[in-house]
């Protein structure tokens, strides 16, 4: 199933988004840092073709959205998100779907417990807090970039090699005789500032709608993270899935498909496609420590 953009306005800034219509339940997919809304095309088609309506964005400062707006707090991206759920949702149940940098905004948005979002899954993403010594860390990375790439290969390689290069490389934008990211890395710096000052445990508790978290055996949420979101949240719903990384959505769609087109038939009680592979829940295990993209 093909998709339309749509642009949606808010505050006077300019998101784009990947539509591909239908009448169900809403789906709202955020990408993280760094990210574009294409790394969701293909769980957006499959479920799409399940029968749910399918929103992916491109997050303030990313991909085809303002590119520099003027606010890039956490409580932006939360107004975006909800914005989007109320303008789209038609009222009815909308689940948010974000990895990472986007799956705190689908945290922070499910903590204000909005009447239509039903529930979150949240990929490699959880409530604690970074170091700034961390942030710093990915911001000197974005910096670093060797922009603009030469060419397609290149910027694949450079970004890790495989599905994970080739996802991160579809983000980059033709121009000029190379291959560029369609981001300002001081923004993105900018959007990071807040994850140093503080953590996100009290938005947490708040949460009051069902919870999935998928992640990689390889990725940052560590076990001190994953046992203190089990005890604060005794519904929640874990999957890892072992040998993965950060960017699990991209090294394993099938699993990752399997697993979302499940929580979303236990919460919204809509679609049908199969669920193949998705694991079983249980601990995170020694993931790695916190972090964020």
């Amino acid at each position: 199933m093909s998709y339309v953009t749509q642009e949606f306005v808010r505050g006077g800034v300019g998101l784009s988004l990947r539509d591909r219509g239908g009448d169900g339940p809403l789906v709202l997919l955020l990408h993280g840092l760094a990210g574009h809304c294409g790394e969701w095309d293909g769980l957006a088609a499959r479920l799409a073709a399940d029968g749910y309506r399918v929103l992916a964005l491109d997050q303030r400062g990313h991909g085809a959205s303002e590119r520099r707006p003027a606010d890039v707090s956490r409580a932006a991206h939360v107004e975006d998100v909800l914005g989007i759920v109320e303008a789209y949702g038609a009222g009815g149940p909308a689940v948010l779907v974000g990895q990472s940098y986007g799956g705190l905004a689908a945290l922070l948005a499910a903590a204000r417990r909005h009447p239509a979002v039903a529930g979150a899954v949240l990929v490699e993403a959880g409530p604690a807090g970074s170091t700034p010594e961390e942030m710093a860390e990915v911001a000197g990375w974005l910096a670093r970039w060797p922009v603009p790439f030469p060419g397609r290969e290149a910027a694949v390689s450079f970004l890790g090699g495989g599905p994970v290069g080739e996802g991160w490389a579809s983000g980059l934008e033709e121009r000029d005789g190379g291959w560029w990211p369609r981001f300002d890395a001081s923004v993105l710096a900018d959007s990071l500032r807040e994850n140093a000052l503080r953590d996100w445990w009290e938005e947490w508790d708040a949460i009051d709608v069902p919870l999935l978290c998928l992640l990689g055996e390889k990725g940052i949420i560590g076990a001190e993270q994953w046992d203190g979101m089990a005890r604060r949240q005794p519904g929640l719903r874990g999957i890892c899935l072992p040998g993965a990384g950060h960017d699990v959505h991209l090294e394993r769609p099938e699993e990752v498909y399997g697993a979302v087109a499940a929580f979303l038939r236990d919460v919204v009680g809509a679609g049908g496609g199969s669920s193949p592979g998705a694991g079983d829940a249980g601990d995170a295990g020694d993931a790695g420590d916190a972090g964020a993209r």
